[in-house]
């Protein structure tokens, strides 16, 4: 699908939906939990989707409320396997979800026999010998089925009973989550040592839950010492998914960017569990007009002429390691900052979906974006599209054309958002409908607000 996106006025009010990252922990975990869970206003994306089709595979039962068209309702009812947990029935296909990947995969370690894991194209191109690596420290013979490629095809070897794990914790947080949450079935728990710990927030997000859960979770300061005491039963829970912030990202700066644009965006995650959020402090300290209601849950968004003038230096460096799904909404905004962006310590950042930094500066490059990639950082100098005395800025030189999505869900939203600030010129994006992933019907909610894609 082709979408084309040009200069807009946003105006209105938007919900985003609810989080990939807690709607995936809380089908896990009500997974492994005895009783009925209820889970309200989970993410209905291709990924949480995956997630819910591959927990039956252990034991579990999922009621996803369909309507009459099949759609996904907004109550998710979750039958937990408990006790009665087992070693896949099949091949655990994850699609396109690292997150399923990374965390059931040493969930099922703890099962006597193997499990076989693999995914589409892009998920047989991402990093797991770390798993395996981790999963033999606890005595698993875990391998990867093609000789001297690192990727799924993987398989999972049990029973591990639990112990120290020692490693980096730098390519991903997801596998430290799937470690945590494995630690509440292994007889000894589990001890993990980081020594170099990145994604932080998200291994806090999946503490709380555990704790939420009643499983005893420990995790250092520095984040460079976790462990996790084992729980025979896990009881059935009722909770409600917060809003997705890494999907907030999106309608946020395509507000800031677009000429004469105010929205407001509803249902705001305050909790501080979605390390996304630090993208608000961000974007306000290069002049971004957004005002955050906590205690109505709202983000009011509107026009802004966005500068680094006042910060050290003239310049904005953001290290992102901490909410590295950031890059492409803030490498977008960066275009229209007058002055220098540094997104830096983003080297996890190339072992996503895709490598979103290569990718971000051939595809930002084509639009006429100055962008210099390193090892680990992008430097995006920008300008605003307007002087401070409101006249057009001559320096200013993004246009039109058309451009990749590499089947990335990130980087289409980012890219269609970019058309919407041009004063003129259209974006044209390539499969487009890959925002499924993260975000369903991200164009027609878009539209709700008179973004202007076709």
């Amino acid at each position: 699908m082709y979408i084309v996106s040009k200069k807009s006025k946003l105006s209105g009010r938007i919900c985003v939906p609810g989080s990939k990252s807690h709607t995936i922990r809380a089908l896990i975990l009500a997974t492994l939990a005895e009783g009925t869970s209820r889970i309200k206003n989970p993410l209905p994306s291709a990924d949480c989707l995956s997630t819910a089709a591959a927990v039956p595979l252990i034991g579990a039962e999922v009621d996803l409320s369909l309507g009459v068209e099949g759609e996904p309702g907004t109550e998710w009812v979750v039958h937990g396997a408990g006790g009665r947990i087992h070693i896949p029935d099949d091949v655990v296909d994850v699609g396109n979800s690292g997150s399923l990947l990374y965390f059931l995969s040493p969930i099922c370690a703890t099962f006597q026999g193997a499990s076989v894991f693999t995914g589409d194209e892009s998920i047989r191109s991402r990093p797991v010998q770390h798993v395996v690596d981790a999963l033999r420290q606890l005595g698993s013979d875990s391998f990867v089925t093609c000789p001297g490629k690192n990727g799924c095809p993987m398989v999972v070897r049990g029973p591990v009973s639990g112990g120290r794990v020692r490693t980096e914790g730098e390519i991903s947080s997801q596998y430290v989550s799937g470690l945590m949450m494995a630690g509440i079935r292994m007889e000894d728990g589990i001890t993990i040592e980081l020594s170099n710990p990145k994604e932080t927030p998200y291994l806090t997000m999946t503490q709380k839950w555990l704790e939420k859960v009643g499983v005893e979770c420990e995790v250092s300061d520095d984040f460079k010492r976790i462990s996790v005491r084992p729980k025979n039963v896990i009881e059935a829970f009722d909770t409600v998914v917060p809003s997705d912030w890494e999907a907030v990202a999106f309608p946020l700066v395509a507000a800031l960017i677009a000429e004469e644009s105010s929205i407001v965006i509803e249902n705001i995650d305050g909790s501080g569990t979605q390390g996304d959020d630090k993208i608000v402090d961000v974007l306000r300290s290069i002049g971004g007009k957004i005002v955050w209601d906590k205690e109505a849950g709202t983000l009011t968004v509107s026009s802004s002429r966005l500068s680094t003038k006042s910060l050290p230096n003239g310049e904005l460096r953001v290290a992102l390691s901490p909410f590295p799904d950031a890059v492409c909404a803030l490498a977008v905004a960066a275009c229209f900052t007058e002055g220098t962006t540094v997104l830096e310590d983003a080297a996890v950042c190339r072992r996503k979906e895709t490598d979103r930094l290569k990718v971000l500066t051939a595809e930002l490059s084509k639009l006429g974006a100055q962008v210099e990639e390193g090892e680990d950082f992008l430097i995006i100098r920008g300008h605003s599209p307007v002087l401070e005395d409101g006249s057009e800025n001559p320096e200013f030189s993004l246009h039109g054309g058309e451009v990749e999505s590499y089947h990335d869900h990130r980087m289409a939203m980012s890219l269609a958002v970019l058309g919407l600030g041009l004063p003129s010129g259209t974006v044209d994006v390539k499969d487009a409908e890959c925002c499924k992933v993260s975000f369903p019907n991200f164009f027609d909610v878009m539209k709700e607000i008179h973004a202007n894609f076709e």
